[in-house]
């Protein structure tokens, strides 16, 4: 049986789409029928990589380099993105930076550097897809969250912060939106099984709190696939949620 094609003729921009969850969600996007846009700042090999693992599948899809926490950068990269496919209809705002350091030892530009990556950079990539995700007529926003930002975590004092900033744009967003027919939501992965810094980096720790309910981390294709199912015709009705995927390690 062929796999549903229900975001058929429809364009996506997955920031951050070169690795980890942001390439699983490419992924998951194109196997659904949409066009991708796959950014990255400068991990040119690899955003190639998961545009060419795409159109080998035969899916449509291209690289958009470009620095998501600069404004002019942002826009030319939507701009370049409308060239390509003629239309916008989901965005995902996926790349972050993420550090770990004592609060008592934190600069401030660490603190601004992870708040402007996370937080400042899905307010530029909205905004500047806001008039072609609501011409599309059935638009949608899905912000990547992070579960720290839910029980708090030590050494993480920015990254909580800039998700949790996350989650609060999510809402307000919705409400202001949705009578442009544009859902916004938002999607905490839990423990997930990704590589965490360059090749050769050490490898990553263990969860601070053991496993999950379910006894096992996570896998990207799993975040991937609550997106996908966000962005399609079957969550129109969805709009201002966060959707907690963290194998039960975190029951409101």
């Amino acid at each position: 049986m062929e796999e549903e094609q229900e975001l058929a003729g429809k364009v996506a921009l997955v920031t951050g789409g070169a690795r980890n969850i942001g390439r699983a969600i490419a992924h998951e996007l194109a196997r659904g029928g949409a066009a991708v846009l796959v950014n990255a700042r400068s991990s040119r090999t690899e955003a190639e990589q998961t545009v060419a693992e795409i159109r080998a599948a035969g899916g449509r899809a291209a690289v958009l380099l470009a620095d998501v926490t600069d404004p002019a950068a942002v826009q030319a990269m939507v701009e370049a993105g409308l060239r390509e496919f003629g239309r916008l209809d989901m965005l995902v705002n996926n790349a972050a930076v993420r550090a770990e350091t004592e609060f008592a030892e934190m600069a401030f530009n660490e603190w601004r550097r992870v708040l402007s990556s996370i937080l400042d950079a899905s307010f530029l990539c909205a905004q500047a897809c806001l008039p072609h995700l609501a011409r599309a007529g059935a638009g949608s926003i899905v912000n990547i969250g992070g579960l720290t930002a839910h029980t708090g975590a030590a050494g993480r004092a920015h990254v909580v912060a800039a998700k949790a900033g996350i989650a609060g744009l999510t809402r307000a967003l919705a409400v202001e939106l949705a009578p442009r027919g544009i859902t916004v939501n938002c999607v905490v992965p839990g423990t997930i099984d990704t590589v965490r810094g360059l090749p050769g980096a050490p490898e990553r720790p263990p969860p601070r709190q053991g496993l999950p309910p379910l006894g096992r981390r996570g896998t990207p294709e799993e975040i991937a696939g609550a997106v996908r199912f966000l962005c399609g015709p079957g969550a129109r009705y969805i709009t201002g949620e966060t959707l907690h995927v963290n194998g039960g390690g975190y029951m409101r």
